[in-house]
């Protein structure tokens, strides 16, 4: 009895072409985060030209810093969106990096002296959490990385290597051995 592939659906007359499918929900998301890049662009621009009016008219240096962070959290969503555009994943640390800045720009919006010792200690646990999840990821190659198998990923390359010098090593040796 035969076993049917896994890319096969139940239907015998395959109804639906599932790699069609695929392909054009694919294409679909990708326009949608090119509408989120663009509309980010266009914020960041309203953002600019705010800061702009801020400064030559009477300075409020506690919403201009604001607002500067805020161009600054808006800059590294933009790059997560454009890393998801070229490698179709989430790259983890950008996120992380992105959540520390927001909450340090919340700290600087509502001062530090304002936010009562709960809050104070609940920033800092999480500040040191997501600085811990940021070390991991960076020590932890992207699993784009992995399954690439390139030269750019130092574990899989290394691996592949070893494995290839093992198997010129055992090849003379069969070789001999059907002669």
């Amino acid at each position: 009895m035969r076993k049917r592939p896994k890319s096969q659906f139940l239907f015998c007359d395959r109804w639906f072409d599932r790699h069609w499918i695929v392909r054009n929900m694919e294409a679909f998301q990708d326009l949608i985060v090119v509408i989120l890049c663009l509309s980010l662009f266009g914020v960041m621009l309203m953002q600019l030209w705010s800061i702009f009016i801020a400064l030559t008219q009477q300075i409020e240096y506690k919403q201009v810093t604001a607002k500067i962070l805020f161009i600054l959290i808006l800059v590294e969503l933009f790059r997560l969106l454009i890393i998801y555009l070229q490698e179709h994943s989430i790259a983890v640390g950008v996120a992380v990096e992105v959540t520390i800045v927001s909450v340090l720009r919340e700290v600087v919006v509502h001062g530090a002296l304002e936010i009562s010792w709960i809050q104070g200690a609940s920033i800092c646990a999480l500040l040191l959490i997501l600085g811990g999840l940021l070390i991991v990821c960076a020590k932890t190659p992207h699993m784009d990385c992995i399954s690439a198998n390139t030269k750019s990923c130092p574990i899989v390359y290394f691996e592949d290597n070893q494995l290839q010098k093992e198997c010129e090593f055992e090849r003379p040796a069969s070789m001999q051995k059907r002669r």
